[in-house]
């Protein structure tokens, strides 16, 4: 697995943004049965940047916690399969992963979040990434019914590598 992470801001979280993105990243692949080797980009940055990119791509004119990009389109969430149909756009070449997406976090937003939500910076941060690998892996939140599958989802990943609410 490669996880390149860039960091385009001086904010500082005080916690280790490579260790938990790997962390969370591995647990959310294993949880949705990836069989591949993935690569997944993560840009941190601020609220303007995420500002900026909310409202270039999805026309919305605010900040927000996280965007998602995937690199794939699933036919069905979590089935790779469909990644099959074209090796050569949705794997590298060099390294024979699949190429399953950006992340884009807004490190201000981790703050406040953890802070109104009342649990660690580390826990937002790592809900945040696994909450964006489910989106890269085909999944979604448009109805009620999805969203409650994604919550669950999310909670199952973190605590099963143990990132629970009260931390």
């Amino acid at each position: 697995m490669t996880v390149l992470l860039e960091n385009e801001t001086e904010i500082s979280l005080g916690i280790e943004y490579k260790e938990i993105a790997d962390k969370v990243i591995n647990a959310a692949l294993d949880y949705v049965h990836c069989p591949y080797e993935c690569e997944v980009n993560i840009l941190l940055t601020d609220n303007n940047g995420i500002h900026e990119a909310n409202r270039s791509m999805r026309n919305i004119d605010s900040p927000t916690d996280v965007l998602s990009f995937p690199a794939v389109d699933f036919d069905t969430p979590g089935d790779f399969t469909s990644a099959e149909s074209d090796i050569t756009s949705y794997f590298n070449a060099d390294t024979g992963e699949l190429i399953l997406g950006d992340i884009m976090i807004s490190l201000e937003k981790v703050l406040e979040q953890a802070e109104s939500y009342g649990h660690s910076i580390t826990r937002e941060y790592a809900f945040l990434i696994a909450h964006s690998m489910l989106h890269l892996s085909g999944y979604d939140h448009i109805d009620d019914d999805e969203r409650i599958k994604m919550e669950q989802m999310q909670d199952e990943i973190l605590n099963n590598i143990g990132y629970t609410r009260d931390i």
